[in-house]
């Protein structure tokens, strides 16, 4: 019986029924895994020496100084007229002439307008005749009582009609001197809201006529500027110890003018709860006018001065969870050192702090800054002390 036996499949075979080879997964599976431990040798090794000098930061330094720092505000003020009058007519009529131009200046009692005063004379020639009837009147019965001629009750009646012309005729007489207006006070005029030729109302305590001019005392002048309440305890103090005194700076159009001193004379007594300052005051002579009011000024204002403060550059502090600090070099690293800020003019700061004078704090390149590590200096600058701005808004 003859019997035929096919022999075994070989491994060619077998691939061959499967179209891929079984060991070729594990061929590629080792090549990526060689490959991935390579990566992880080269960047562990191979580029160590390249990533660790980046973690060297380039920053900008200055140096700590050390000396007196006055606290000083910087704002905004108005000029504000000493008094400000609206001058009305305290009797109607035809205003027949004004004796100023506008703008002038003026002086108190000077004649500033004229009001038809005819229908006023007449009234008062009136008054003056029945004054002189009523006196002669009163003056016969007095003689006449003293004789028994005539009842007391007649010349209590002459004189009661006595007074009373009396003071119609005092009556007549104002009305007639008030024909002519007078300046109130010192200043200078406004425009003319009435013209001569117009007829003019009263002015009385229930109405509001329209006023014919309006002077503005500006001679002298009062400064309002405010402050914000964190210098209560400052201007308080200050005030109490020696008074505290405003400056301005008077510009004559691109020269500046010269510096003007007068003593804050008036401290609000509350704070604008919307702004959170409170209002204060001084006053100047403004000898040369040069001052107007509602004009903006700007007004500094010397508080108080701190003596042997700590000085850095407002660029030097920084804001983290735990408070404000900085960024001292120490051997060529970052160390971060809280400090208290003691004053803060917008430009350099008073602290308080583990620093000490002509040490270097980091002005730029905080952000890329880790505490501790190594820094590159790229230039370092001493701190120029000087009075800085403040600048806060007017109510």
């Amino acid at each position: 019986m003859n019997m035929q036996i096919n022999p075994l499949p070989t491994q060619t075979d077998r691939a061959g029924e499967t179209g891929k080879s079984p060991y070729r997964n594990y061929l590629i599976g080792g090549a990526a895994l060689v490959v991935l431990l390579g990566g992880f040798w080269y960047f562990n090794h191979g580029t160590a020496t390249k990533v660790r000098p980046d973690l060297t930061v380039p920053v900008r330094v200055q140096e700590v100084v050390q000396h007196e720092m006055p606290v000083v505000e910087h704002t905004i003020g108005t000029v504000v007229a000493n008094s400000t009058v609206s001058v009305n007519a305290r009797v109607q009529g035809q205003m027949t002439k004004a004796f100023f131009k506008e703008g002038q200046m003026v002086k108190t009692g000077d004649l500033l307008f004229q009001i038809d005063p005819r229908p006023y004379q007449a009234l008062h020639d009136n008054a003056m005749a029945s004054l002189t009837s009523a006196k002669a009147k009163f003056e016969r019965y007095t003689r006449l009582k003293s004789q028994n001629a005539i009842s007391p009750q007649d010349v209590d009646e002459a004189q009661a009609s006595y007074l009373e012309a009396k003071a119609q005729a005092e009556s007549a007489r104002l009305n007639l001197e008030f024909t002519k207006i007078h300046s109130p006070v010192n200043g200078k005029t406004g425009p003319i809201l009435i013209q001569p030729g117009n007829m003019v109302s009263a002015s009385t305590a229930s109405t509001n006529a329209t006023p014919l001019v309006s002077i503005n005392e500006i001679q002298p002048v009062k400064i309002s500027f405010s402050l914000p309440q964190s210098d209560l305890p400052r201007i308080q103090a200050r005030q109490r110890a020696q008074g505290l005194t405003a400056t301005i700076a008077v510009d004559n159009g691109s020269i500046a003018g010269p510096k003007l001193e007068a003593p804050v004379d008036f401290i609000g007594n509350a704070v604008n709860n919307t702004t959170g300052t409170i209002e204060l005051r001084a006053t100047f002579a403004n000898a040369d006018t040069a001052l107007v009011p509602g004009q903006m000024v700007n007004v500094t204002v010397e508080l108080n001065s701190i003596p042997n403060a700590l000085i850095v550059p407002r660029e030097a502090l920084n804001e983290g969870p735990d408070g404000q600090y900085v960024y001292a070099i120490q051997d060529g690293r970052a160390v971060m050192k809280p400090v208290k800020v003691l004053f803060d003019d917008n430009k350099t700061v008073a602290i308080e702090g583990a620093l000490k004078p002509g040490e270097q704090v980091v002005v730029d390149g905080q952000l890329r800054v880790i505490p501790g590590a190594p820094v590159a200096i790229e230039g370092a600058k001493r701190v120029e002390m000087g009075v800085r701005k403040r600048h806060h808004t007017a109510s």
